[in-house]
């Protein structure tokens, strides 16, 4: 039961947690939304600190992060609970969970961070569920993994106040954030949340912050793929975060409680791209399918084929070591250094408890 942070007694004698645009007003006893942030008599407590539903090395592109330090590994972990209700969810055994057995693996930050240098990996990913509602656990791990010279990485829906937003991406390297839709209908039907919050988060992190940023909108038949939603979405992105922004379009497959849907079509998502390129942005994937065309980096400059991926596995590599197309000699946004990593599509689980 670790202290937490961003929260403060009512007159009424009621705790209101202030982290998550939520702010569950808590008597002794009650945990919030989450389900892992907790009233402890006169303070808020993190349940889940130190405990997790499994490490994992993976691919950075599978967080999914293209222009991150491109084939290099990434040490994955993440608790459970979720400050979002998303009947879609893709991860609904750890997000959803509530019973404590499902966190099966301790850990504590410096080991996490020790494992991932010696298992060779350039960065730690906060993902499964949201490290938002693990933030303490998160920001300390982060921590110890700078001074091991190990990046951090926040695989996040954005839904988070702007205040402990600030405490929590300055330990951040990089993050993916989940843009679910550009429809507050949709937010609030189908996560139990809003889309403003989200927003103005994007909106932060892009202008105010060095936190390398993309974005995945996981496309729903006939929720959040429609012609005019797509326009508005990445209109916005480019107007207020702007054009190097890249963004993943995710195909969903039926999950938790909206099992009566079909997949997204490769093609809805092709649309989707087009769109996305047509309005401005400059890089725009596609996800969950096997697409070498939308799942590589192409020049925008000269058209050149700059990283060419199949799945999880990089290909060709045109870019100069300082990130560069080698053709026409434009930057290309993001994360590089020197050439790409070789870890491949492999995953590889990991027991942290040697390093303890």
């Amino acid at each position: 039961m670790t202290p937490a942070r961003y929260w403060r007694l009512l007159d009424s004698g009621k705790l209101v947690c202030e982290l998550c645009p939520r702010r569950c007003e808590l008597n002794d006893g009650q945990r919030g939304f989450c389900f892992v942030r907790a009233r402890q008599g006169e303070q808020l407590v993190l349940t889940t600190y130190g405990r997790s539903s499994g490490f994992c090395v993976d691919p950075i592109e599978k967080k999914p992060l293209n222009h991150y330090h491109p084939g290099t590994s990434v040490l994955s972990f993440g608790t459970a609970g979720c400050n979002l209700a998303c009947k879609f969810c893709q991860n609904w055994d750890i997000s959803k969970s509530r019973h404590m057995e499902r966190i099966a693996d301790y850990a504590s930050p410096e080991a996490i961070a020790l494992a991932a240098r010696q298992h060779g990996c350039h960065s730690v990913a906060y993902t499964y569920n949201d490290p938002v509602i693990f933030a303490e656990y998160a920001v300390d791990t982060a921590s110890a993994c700078r001074e091991l010279g190990v990046e951090s990485v926040a695989v996040t829906a954005g839904y988070m106040e702007l205040e402990p937003a600030a405490w929590f991406f300055s330990h951040m390297d990089a993050a993916n954030v989940d843009l679910k839709s550009f429809s507050e209908t949709f937010y609030r039907k189908l996560t139990g949340g809003h889309l403003q919050p989200v927003l103005e988060l994007l909106q932060y992190l892009a202008c105010e912050t060095q936190v390398w940023v993309e974005l995945t909108t996981l496309l729903i038949p006939d929720c959040n793929d429609s012609e005019a939603e797509l326009q508005a979405l990445t209109q916005w992105v480019v107007t207020e975060m702007g054009s190097d922004v890249p963004i993943h379009f995710t195909a969903f497959h039926p999950d938790w409680q909206m099992r009566d849907l079909p997949r997204t079509p490769t093609e809805t998502l092709l649309r989707a791209r087009a769109i996305a390129l047509a309005n401005g942005m400059k890089f725009a994937y596609v996800g969950n399918v096997q697409d070498g065309h939308g799942g590589s980096t192409w020049c925008p400059g000269c058209g050149q084929l700059l990283i060419e991926r199949y799945g999880y596995t990089l290909r060709q590599w045109a870019l100069t070591p300082d990130g560069r197309c080698r053709v026409c000699a434009m930057p290309i946004p993001g994360r590089f250094a020197g050439a790409p990593g070789g870890w491949g599509a492999r995953r590889l689980p990991v027991q942290i408890a040697p390093h303890l």
